[in-house]
């Protein structure tokens, strides 16, 4: 399993940094100056780029960080006109070699069309897909493409570590709780999370059985989350793409209580 490293960004988001010995691979650089810090303060050389979808956010970095020198730059073949820099244009069922360890390469529509996710080792880099707790917008993908990629998501070991490149998990809890008020594993979470997020420390890396026990959008096959989106919806909803689809809609409108 390579060592992984949480680099803050912009507001919110996390830049993922592999490492083993002196080489380092960064996922989703939307910004180089804080990669570019790290990678001076541990001495580590940049040897690969991992991108997962074409947004400013993950993408801004790529130009800077290749002034270092020329590395390999993997990405989704069907964003490739947005993200010209890809020099390996990745498929589903793609396999990627870096630092010496394997990638399965995912194809996760939803958040965007052409989204891929990064998986081995029990180790998930999922972009903007799987949130803790959460799940990313649909700004171009269908709730059924979503669905659908979650599941394949739920599908992996349960003691996968998901990167996902966001700190959103408190306002993604608040939605949870809303959805399920008496789920005991989501309260249990909730304490720990807001612990952690009061001394400033990450939520992430999450689990999928931690996702699997607490995160609506991967828990639509269970009655109590069925039964709510019925209520918001104020519909029967024939199938789990269904409720997704009223989840992902509440979730949108969603504003997190003050003070939670």
């Amino acid at each position: 399993m390579l060592d992984v490293h949480a680099i803050p960004a912009f507001t919110d988001n996390y830049l993922w940094l592999l490492s083993r010995g002196a080489d380092a691979v960064i996922v989703d650089p939307g910004d180089a100056a804080p990669v570019l810090q790290v990678l001076s303060e541990r001495g580590l050389k940049l040897t690969a780029i991992l991108i997962t979808h074409w947004h400013p956010d993950h993408i801004g970095g790529i130009n800077k960080l290749l002034e270092l020198g020329p590395v390999p730059v993997y990405g989704p073949r069907a964003e490739f006109s947005k993200i010209p820099q890809l020099t390996h244009q990745l498929d589903d069922g793609d396999r990627v070699t870096v630092l010496d360890q394997t990638f399965e390469v995912m194809a996760v529509p939803g958040h965007t069309l052409g989204h891929i996710a990064y998986f081995a080792d029990q180790q998930l880099f999922c972009g903007d897909t799987l949130f803790s707790a959460g799940c990313g917008r649909l700004f171009e993908g269908t709730p059924e493409q979503m669905h659908a990629s979650l599941s394949r998501y739920a599908a992996l070991p349960a003691a996968t570590q998901v990167y996902c490149t966001h700190e959103y998990t408190m306002s993604n809890l608040a939605f949870a709780v809303a959805v399920e008020p008496q789920n005991p594993d989501l309260l249990d979470r909730l304490k720990t999370v807001r612990a952690l997020r009061a001394q400033n420390l990450p939520s992430l890396p999450t689990t999928l059985a931690i996702e699997r026990a607490s995160n609506p959008f991967i828990r639509v096959d269970v009655p109590d989350v069925i039964a709510a989106a019925q209520h918001q919806s104020g519909q029967t909803l024939q199938n789990p793409s269904q409720v997704f689809a009223i989840l992902r809609r509440w979730k949108d409108g969603f504003k997190t209580p003050v003070g939670f």
